[in-house]
């Protein structure tokens, strides 16, 4: 059961021959980016979906979303799952509940997409003695939970200082915070809201699905937790110029997030967050999977990246 929960969650390997594939999509275009290099983190694939009509006389705001080869296309993913963001942000933008956006879909690294993701600086309070002992952590199936040390400042960075300014070069944006949001599920909801935190003048939304509080794949003798809740309790940003979106099911892999999630919303409360630039929602029966997450994405993008 617990090796299910695991490849559930979202991990998918770049180098994969599966993934050569272009995704086909039902609504706009994708054109990739093969092994975009970065001198932060490992190279890997850029999918940028343009929606119908997409015109260099018009500018968009930009959605960054994590784990990318999971985003368009369930034919060519190893789980035959995929959010369809195509198919859910295009029906938003010609039903013209959201503002036209491109959607940059950021493939994760394979291996070291747990050292990518999980937040650096509140891994880095933990005691030395119980980082080595969280890196030595082996999942279920028997490979490493960590590949290395965590490095998800460099992560960050590359999508701030490398993506984004091409992303920007490339293609018609509207490149200022009120137009750039960030989102992704499990650990890729953990670095959206690290994102936000870290780079609170560049993204102005985050959505965090099925946020992976825990780090880890338990939460028994875990520091990892509450450290986060620590740091996000500092760091989070203005409630005058963000917009967060949580939420979590209650089967397999999400049946360890609500308690870590209800304290997270206390921390949003006591900072001044609102039902107007904040919601969590918990989804009775949902799992930790794309499919899960389709289902519900309508949400946060009509939270985000409304008209």
């Amino acid at each position: 059961m617990i090796r299910i929960l695991i490849l559930l969650g979202g991990i998918a390997y770049a180098g994969s021959p599966l993934f050569a594939q272009t995704p086909k999509v039902s609504s706009g275009s994708v054109k990739r980016f093969e092994n975009f290099a970065s001198k932060y983190v490992d190279a890997r694939n850029i999918d940028v979906w343009l929606p119908k009509g997409y015109s260099t006389k018009k500018k968009y705001q930009v959605l960054y979303m994590h784990d990318g080869q999971m985003l368009f296309d369930s034919a060519i993913t190893w789980n035959h799952q995929a959010w369809e963001v195509d198919e859910v942000v295009g029906k938003l933008i010609s039903q013209k509940k959201i503002k036209p956006c491109i959607v940059v879909g950021i493939w994760n690294s394979g291996a070291n997409r747990d050292i990518d993701y999980v937040p650096q600086k509140p891994f880095e309070t933990i005691s030395p003695a119980q980082q080595d002992s969280l890196l030595k952590v082996r999942k279920p199936d028997g490979s490493p939970a960590f590949s290395g040390k965590v490095r998800s400042d460099k992560y960050l960075k590359f999508l701030v200082t490398e993506l984004k300014p091409f992303i920007d070069k490339t293609f018609s944006t509207l490149s200022d915070r009120k137009n750039t949001f960030i989102a992704g599920s499990s650990k890729g909801g953990l670095i959206s809201m690290y994102a936000i935190c870290e780079y609170p003048a560049i993204f102005g939304g985050a959505a965090c699905l099925s946020t992976h509080w825990t780090g880890v794949y338990t939460s028994d003798n875990n520091p990892i937790p509450d450290k986060i809740l620590q740091y996000l309790s500092v760091h989070l940003p203005s409630p005058k110029n963000h917009r967060i979106y949580f939420d979590y099911g209650t089967e397999t892999l999400d049946v360890l997030y609500e308690r870590f999630q209800l304290k997270a919303d206390a921390i949003m409360k006591a900072k001044g967050y609102t039902t107007t630039n904040w919601i969590t929602k918990k989804f009775q029966g949902d799992d930790h999977s794309e499919n899960a997450w389709r289902k519900r994405l309508h949400i946060p993008m009509t939270f985000l990246l409304n008209k």
